[in-house]
């Protein structure tokens, strides 16, 4: 049976009327295959990547599994479409805070069209991308079982200022119910969640000493997912903080250059959450445009 998926934050969404990705029980996500350049550009990357021996285990967990394409009813009612199948990242998760962070200063392949790029460099220059190699795409963020979560409209979160950034990273963390917008974040998991051998954090690392030294691809336009389970934390144990790279359409060749665009963007989320586990009290008062989103 297959379904709109229950946590997806950014992104074309289904329903309505409008084509989207579904998910089913066996926890497969189903993502329509795009009918121009990028539907083939992201079937060729996931084609090459999941049989590339190139890429060591450690970076390859960090991508989901691909299973290839299937022709299923799309979401939209238009009949059998292709789509790429590939592994659900939320599935076994009961209640996660999830957000998705679009990487790069630049979200546009050279080889884009004039009309793209002028289309892209105008979203970079109104939101965060240029000023701090990323920006917030979406997020959820679940408070408790009276609560549920908290889901702001993406415009709302795509152009904030850096400290409002790390204002929303600095939320994503704390024990403040996701009604409790006028309180300010207390980050009582960044420890857990963002902090350890495991944590966010360290991934973080491990995902940049890899983007420090490949030359094989440009990701341009993609997305890092960053998810914990807030209900486990709550109770004391392992939040399951884990980090997933996604959104491969525009992804070319690297041919012997290092991808600085993904990398300084990585470098910058790296450098807000060492802040943020450095001096979770540091901050500054929620202002309208986030306070505006409940």
């Amino acid at each position: 049976m297959l379904k709109i998926p229950p946590h997806q934050v950014a992104g074309h969404k289904a329903g309505n009327g409008k084509l989207g990705p579904l998910v089913d029980e066996s926890g497969r996500f189903y993502k329509p295959l795009q009918g121009d350049e990028r539907g083939s550009n992201e079937l060729k990357f996931y084609t090459s990547f999941s049989s590339d021996s190139r890429i060591p285990e450690h970076i390859s967990k960090f991508f989901p599994t691909f299973f290839g394409t299937q022709l299923i009813e799309a979401s939209d009612g238009s009949g059998l479409k292709p789509h790429l199948v590939l592994e659900d990242l939320s599935v076994g998760r009961d209640n996660p805070s999830i957000v998705d962070i679009k990487m790069g200063s630049r979200t546009w392949a050279p080889e884009a069209s004039e009309e793209y790029i002028q289309k892209c460099l105008k979203k970079d220059r109104e939101t965060s991308s240029l000023p701090l190699g990323f920006r917030l795409s979406g997020i959820q963020i679940y408070g408790n079982k009276e609560s549920g979560y908290w889901k702001p409209e993406r415009t709302s979160v795509q152009n904030l200022p850096a400290e409002e950034v790390k204002l929303i990273l600095k939320r994503f963390v704390s024990s403040n119910t996701s009604t409790d917008m006028d309180m300010q974040p207390d980050c009582a998991f960044a420890a857990t969640v963002y902090g350890g051998s495991t944590g966010i954090l360290s991934q973080l690392l491990e995902m940049k000493a890899w983007f420090e030294d490949q030359t094989m691809y440009h990701f341009y336009s993609c997305s890092i997912l960053i998810m914990f389970e807030k209900g486990l934390a709550l109770e004391g144990q392992n939040p399951g903080g884990q980090i997933k790279l996604i959104d491969f359409a525009h992804v070319i060749e690297g041919r012997g250059v290092i991808d600085h665009n993904f990398l300084g963007g990585l470098c910058s989320l790296i450098k807000f959450i060492s802040e943020i586990l450095t001096a979770p009290s540091e901050h500054k008062s929620l202002v309208s445009s986030v306070n505006g989103v409940n």
